[in-house]
């Protein structure tokens, strides 16, 4: 698999680098937003790592241009910040995952092994609940309109579209989703799933999903 990692920071460019070479990754090193994107133009990746504190082009404005060009690449997005607000903005531009500085190695590449691993496995047959379709080959939601949804938010999605007949407990979905990464929590789950509910009003469809912070969810179709 090929990687391209972008941070202006350059020991920790190359620390990433060497470790994700020895786990037998390609690797591109692009060290500011616009030598990413220049990259990118030129190659194709299985997963990319983007700081969003980058000079020339930041991380955030990378993704959303990729977006843009319907680059369906999955993108892991590293932050100094923490607050829940600006993991918001690397969702709401179109990130698959977020990692917060200072981080474990082990956890960088495990996040990069599940991103990659989620982005391959995902081959199956198209879902639907109500008018609302899911599909795998593009990770789109329909209904009137069409939106592309991170890998994460596809999971949960595609959990809750597998289950429509029962409510998950927010402790199903840490369990199945997240898969005991140390950074979930209750809060995790419910922000995806606002996230989610903000991308079904999106696209114009009466589906949503019932259900309050740290409870269960399930799709419903709205009156």
């Amino acid at each position: 698999m090929k990687l391209l990692i972008a941070e202006d920071t350059r020991d920790l460019n190359r620390a990433i680098s060497v470790l994700l070479e020895r786990e037998q990754y390609a690797v591109d090193s692009a060290y500011d937003g616009q030598e990413a994107l220049d990259f990118i133009k030129n190659e194709s990746y299985d997963g990319i790592i983007l700081d969003i504190m980058m000079p020339r082009v930041d991380g955030l404005s990378v993704l959303r241009e990729l977006r843009a060009r319907h680059i369906l690449t999955p993108v892991l997005l590293l932050t100094a910040k923490t607050e829940v607000e600006d993991r918001v903005a690397g969702l709401d531009a179109g990130a698959d995952d977020y990692l917060p500085k200072p981080f474990a190695m082990k956890e960088l590449l495990a996040r990069v092994r599940a991103m990659t691993r989620r982005s391959a496995e995902y081959s199956g047959g198209e879902l639907r609940f109500g008018d609302v379709s899911l599909h795998p080959d593009t990770f789109a939601m329909t209904s009137s309109n069409s939106v592309r949804l991170s890998i994460r938010e596809f999971e949960l999605m595609q959990a809750l579209m597998t289950n429509a007949d029962r409510s998950l407990s927010t402790e199903y979905l840490l369990e199945h989703i997240w898969k005991g990464e140390p950074d979930a929590q209750a809060d995790t789950v419910w922000l995806y799933i606002c996230y989610l509910k903000g991308k079904l009003r999106s696209v114009g469809s009466p589906v949503s999903i019932s259900g309050g912070r740290g409870g269960q969810f399930q799709l419903v179709m709205e009156m």
